[in-house]
């Protein structure tokens, strides 16, 4: 399991069946890191790390750590938090400026980082603070807007706005989400420091299925589901990384304890197997069928100018 560590600038590796600490994979600033937020594995096998002060995207060996590249360096970006690769193999970023005119999605080719278009506009539909974005049941696009405390709809191949899928209750704060495979979605509420679910086709509200600090909890700021179904969220306040049951959200335990390994700012979580490097075009497909849909990434809004 892979934690990006916000404050000290690297991404630690942890046992993905215990919680323990193994190494610091990338190490603080490696390739010019500078506050990572969103991770993912791309289809190339390689751990995309979004550095939100540089406004860029860096390319990492997963398994030594080794930095490849910087995918993509957009000035015109404002707080990158999150990405997604799509349907169509592109790289979609999320500008999640205080800025209203500057929020918005922008599309990447996914084979060489070059920009294609704004593919929501900057401020279409209202958004505005997008620190969390993916891909639903439906193939379209999803966008948790923090300072409206709402997730927003967007057509999956044209950007178009469709609507406000969910608006939150007072109090709410919305950061990231997981579309899970019981139809629900799983997100992450800073604001009331738990973990709401949604019908993942209606928006309806189903109920707080992570209750205010449960285990501790304090800024949640990403859910994911483990390799063994369990739901895993990142508590920003007290840097540790908390397990809860998939059924009834039930705290089960802290899987990674408080700052363990230097852990300061936990942002992103990736799970991923411990296989060989993906080296040859098969080894690549048996990587990424091994990851499956572990891979998703997970992020937040936080302050990382202070």
């Amino acid at each position: 399991m892979l934690v990006s560590s916000v404050r000290n600038n690297s991404i630690l590796r942890y046992n993905d069946k215990t919680g323990e600490f193994i190494d610091t994979l990338v190490p603080s600033g490696s390739g010019g890191l500078n506050a990572p937020s969103g991770m993912l594995i791309g289809s190339d096998g390689l751990l995309y790390v979004i550095s939100i002060r540089t406004d860029s995207v860096l390319r990492y060996n997963p398994q030594t750590g080794a930095f490849i590249d910087t995918f993509i360096n957009d000035k015109e970006l404002d707080f990158a938090e999150d990405l997604a690769f799509g349907k169509d193999g592109n790289l979609y970023l999320s500008s999640s400026s205080t800025t209203q005119s500057r929020n918005k999605i922008v599309r990447y080719d996914g084979k060489n980082g070059a920009k294609i278009d704004n593919f929501v506009a900057p401020g279409s539909g209202g958004i505005f603070g997008a620190v969390g974005f993916g891909f639903g049941y439906d193939n379209n696009l999803y966008v948790a807007n923090v300072f409206d405390n709402n997730i927003l709809r967007y057509n999956g191949q044209t950007g178009a706005f469709i609507d406000t899928f969910i608006t939150g209750k007072e109090g709410d704060r919305f950061a990231d989400f997981t579309f899970a495979a019981d139809g629900n979605l799983y997100v992450a509420n800073p604001g009331a420091n738990s973990v709401s679910r949604y019908n993942g086709t209606t928006g309806e509200f189903v109920d707080t299925f992570v209750t205010n600090g449960s285990g501790g909890l304090s800024r949640p700021v990403e859910t994911q589901f483990g390799f063994d179904g369990q739901l895993y969220v990142n508590s920003f306040d007290t840097n540790n990384i908390l397990r809860y049951d998939a059924k009834t959200g039930d705290f089960i335990n802290a899987f990674v304890p408080p700052g363990s390994g230097g852990l300061d700012g936990p942002t992103s979580i990736v799970f991923i197997k411990d296989i060989p490097e993906p080296t040859s075009p098969v080894a690549i497909l048996a990587f990424l069928f091994v990851c499956g849909l572990n891979i998703r990434h997970i992020h937040i809004f936080k302050n990382t100018k202070e």
